[in-house]
């Protein structure tokens, strides 16, 4: 088809967004993102919302060996649940390898970050039902049957700003400033608690308010504890909180929670879906506060979604790795997607790809930072870990001004939050990329 009649085409049975961009598969390369309309190419810091690990057509992904094997991947569909193939078990063993925590060993896979998460709470509740139903003595789940389990393992602690997914569970965790993405769907009133966010340069006076926000949360955490008494199955967080405003937190401040975890006996879970796969520098941004979790959730990077756990989710009999059939999906990923991320992940280990992030990310936020001394207040903030950067523009008009112009002079990135813009770049992103994009940054700043 005509690319010029794509939008079209489109929008005669889907919603046409004006500013969907019409991209050439084949004549994007490397971090530059081209326009199958205009022939307009952009540096490309969006990445389909942070989701390629690799630049557009890198050439190991173009190798025949490969193709062969995503073609036989595309054109079956196996229902990964029941039908393994080598190609799934190739995957497997590459991701446990390169990937997954020697500590964690227990790995689910299905289809979309929101659903991972849920999976991540399912997995919660099904280990804080069967503590509790130890606990009285009652060991039958159909004598223990919905409304007699209410109150023994049903809540999840989350945090102001997160965003965990659109499905039925994550919505009632999902915390964003878009009103639009949960407003009118029913969620459950499960505890949110404030998010104790750095605001960078860390001054004094930020860490102090930093320390005072913490003992709150602490608080709120601790007062529903005692408020749903065994009723708190876990607590979610992202290490980097992605949509609602590219939110870091402290170190010590992970240590507090997973400290909660163990003295009220939650699971701990991470949302990685968006902070892993080595966008920060390392495959999982917790690893950067040297704090474990009891589960996490991956996705985008990875291609197909799901969620790790450590051995603390052994503590109950029949649990969820355990136990056929507690959780589940018809696909357990997507095969296509598995052979692909087989092959990013064996990219990313061959070309030593954590370590280039984290050097381009340093790069990145020096240059941002640079721009900011000079912006006379109107960019500030700048944070971020490897590819996962962001900045502040004094309000949302400024921000969104400064979003069009920045796509006008050749360089696509998100929005984050209420006045953030945020740079999601790949994990082989270049360094003259970067000075050019610093370049457009500096171009593009909206006036005083």
């Amino acid at each position: 088809m005509e690319p010029s009649k794509v939008r079209s085409t489109i929008g005669q049975y889907m919603l046409p967004d004006a500013d969907r961009l019409v991209i050439d598969l084949e004549r994007s390369h490397g971090a530059y993102l081209v326009d199958a309309v205009s022939g307009k190419e952009y540096l490309d810091f969006y990445t389909y919302f942070a989701s390629i690990p690799v630049g557009h057509n890198h050439p190991k992904m173009l190798e025949p060996e490969f193709l062969e094997q995503l073609t036989l991947s595309a054109i079956h569909k196996p229902a990964n649940s029941d039908f393994y193939t080598g190609l799934m078990a190739k995957f497997v063993q590459t991701f446990a390898e390169i990937a997954m925590p020697e500590e964690m060993p227990h790995l689910f896979l299905i289809s979309g970050g929101a659903l991972a998460v849920e999976n991540a709470l399912k997995t919660a509740f099904d280990w804080k039902v069967r503590k509790n139903l130890d606990l009285i003595g009652e060991r039958s789940l159909e004598e223990a049957s919905w409304p007699v389990l209410e109150g023994l393992g049903s809540k999840i602690i989350h945090f102001e700003q997160s965003f965990h997914g659109r499905s039925g569970y994550t919505l009632s965790i999902t915390n964003t400033a878009d009103p639009r993405k949960t407003m009118y769907f029913p969620k459950f009133n499960w505890p949110r608690v404030v998010n104790p966010k750095l605001r960078f340069p860390v001054t004094e006076e930020v860490l102090a308010d930093v320390r005072l926000r913490e003992e709150i949360a602490i608080h709120q955490i601790e007062t529903a504890c005692r408020q749903f008494k065994g009723d708190i199955a876990g607590l979610i967080i992202e290490p980097i909180q992605g949509e609602g405003g590219d939110n870091h937190f402290r170190p010590e401040f992970f240590r507090e929670l997973r400290r909660l975890a163990d003295a009220h006996e939650f699971l701990l879970i991470f949302d990685e879906v968006q902070s892993g796969m080595g966008i920060t520098g390392l495959m999982w941004a917790h690893e950067h506060y040297g704090v474990q979790p009891d589960v996490f959730a991956f996705g985008k990077k990875s291609q197909v979604c799901g969620i790790v756990a450590g051995t603390r989710v052994e503590e109950v009999d029949k649990h969820v790795f355990e136990e056929s059939s507690r959780i589940n999906s018809t696909w357990g990923g997507n095969l296509v997607d598995m052979v692909r991320a087989t092959r990013y992940l064996q990219i990313i280990e061959e070309e030593n790809l954590l370590a280039h992030t984290a050097r381009m990310g340093e790069q990145l936020i020096s240059g941002l930072k640079a721009i900011a001394d000079e912006s006379k207040g109107v960019m500030s903030n700048v944070r971020g870990r490897g590819m996962m950067v962001a900045f502040d523009l004094p309000d949302t008009a400024k921000r969104d001004i400064m979003m069009k112009t920045l796509e006008q002079n050749g360089l696509k990135a998100l929005k984050s939050g209420v006045n953030a813009i945020r740079f999601r770049g790949m994990l082989d992103v270049p360094a003259d990329v970067i000075e050019k994009a610093l370049e457009i940054v500096a171009k593009s700043l909206p006036l005083e």
